[in-house]
């Protein structure tokens, strides 16, 4: 989350006279809360481990437009929920890093409005790279695998 989309979401707060506001995304939590005195504080909780790679790279280098190591495809979330890597607490994931997935293969599963929907692979190849941590909130069109086709 950069400045630019931190102040919108004050102004957010202002036109709508909110006293708090809490947004999680992408491994990222930042709660802005109006004092009484009426600004507004900003308390921003990272969690490095759960942050996508391409987020990582771009702090570390941010005057560099990132490069793509290879020709790599994203399975993306075709709903808003909840992810999950298993069919149950107690299962094993559906996919692992360097496993090779099939076209309509299940990757994971997302939980939205108390329905549990299959997530299928549109691409065949090995998956290089988990992006959501498990029992995690996503947004459409959110990646959530990186595959390397085959």
């Amino acid at each position: 989350m950069n400045l630019k989309e931190i102040k919108e979401l004050i102004a957010l707060m202002n036109e709508n006279n909110l006293m708090e506001l809490e947004i999680e995304r992408e491994g990222m939590k930042i709660r802005l809360r109006r004092s009484g005195s009426g600004q507004v504080e900003t308390i921003i909780h990272e969690q490095a481990a759960s942050r996508p790679a391409q987020a990582a790279r771009l702090e570390e280098k941010p005057g560099e437009p990132l490069k793509p190591e290879k020709n790599l495809s994203a399975i993306k979330a075709p709903m808003v929920g909840t992810f999950y890597r298993a069919a149950s607490p107690d299962a094993k994931p559906y996919v692992e890093i360097g496993q090779t997935v099939e076209v309509g293969q299940v990757v994971c599963i997302i939980e939205a409005m108390k329905l549990m929907n299959e997530i299928k692979s549109e691409v065949k190849g090995k998956i290089v790279e988990i992006l959501v941590e498990n029992a995690r909130s996503i947004e459409y069109g959110q990646p959530l695998f990186m595959v390397d086709p085959i």
